[in-house]
């Protein structure tokens, strides 16, 4: 399933998700001028969970510089329609600096996640995903009833159809879950792909900080026509 949008407009500009979004498209940006040091680029500025646990506080930067690099043009475009679509609501119920505060604070539990379900990888981790899937976790607790316009791909055709965001976004982590499990570290400790259990700890961070961070529910929320 993939969404297109959502039916509860914003009550006010998202200045800080559109800066997220603006920033995350800088940095691949950035990127794409690395040339032959890409990969380079990559490793010192990605989570690398052996090197994260064995540097200590020393390594804590890549946390935050791995939320803005992206592994393709895929990756980025995927990540940034995710948080076009849910991220205005969810700094809406939250105020700018508080939804900044929840995005970095979840990319920070999915970098963490990530690292503890394989300790032993070298494999840099790069991507919003975690902390964008925080956001998602926040969206599900404050607006369940949403309805999300999704594309469904059925074989050759393609049918758009409303769902609720109860069950688009309960679709989303439960396949986290179990591609998550699928995907578990061998004895070796080596862990390359999609990292799921950043995807997994960044909604659970999202499901539980979401109440601390909005400063009040939000009421008389009206779909858009």
């Amino acid at each position: 399933m993939i969404p297109l949008k959502d039916d509860i407009p914003a009550r006010r500009f998202p200045a800080i998700n559109a800066a997220l979004i603006a920033v995350n498209c800088a940095a691949f940006l950035l990127e794409a001028g690395q040339g032959a040091g890409l990969q380079q680029f990559i490793v010192r500025h990605g989570v690398v969970p052996a090197r994260l646990l064995a540097d200590g506080a020393a390594g804590w930067p890549t946390i935050l510089t791995s939320m803005f690099l992206h592994g393709g043009w895929a990756h980025l475009l995927g990540n940034m329609l995710y948080l076009f679509i849910f991220g205005d609501n969810v700094e809406d119920a939250m105020g700018h600096l508080r939804y900044l505060l929840f995005y970095l604070v979840c990319g920070g539990a999915a970098a963490w996640a990530h690292v503890l379900s394989g300790p032993a990888s070298t494999v840099p981790t790069v991507g919003a995903s975690g902390a964008i899937a925080g956001v998602l976790g926040a969206y599900l607790v404050q607006f369940p009833r949403a309805g999300v316009l999704t594309l469904i791909p059925l074989g050759f055709f393609f049918r758009v159809v409303r769902i609720p965001a109860l069950v688009v976004l309960g679709f989303w982590i439960v396949l986290q879950l179990v591609l998550g499990v699928a995907s578990l570290p061998t004895a070796h400790g080596a862990q390359g792909g999609t990292a799921w259990f950043a995807h997994i700890g960044g909604f659970f961070a999202g499901l539980v900080l979401v109440k601390i961070a909005v400063r009040r529910p939000r009421t008389a929320a009206r779909p858009a026509p």
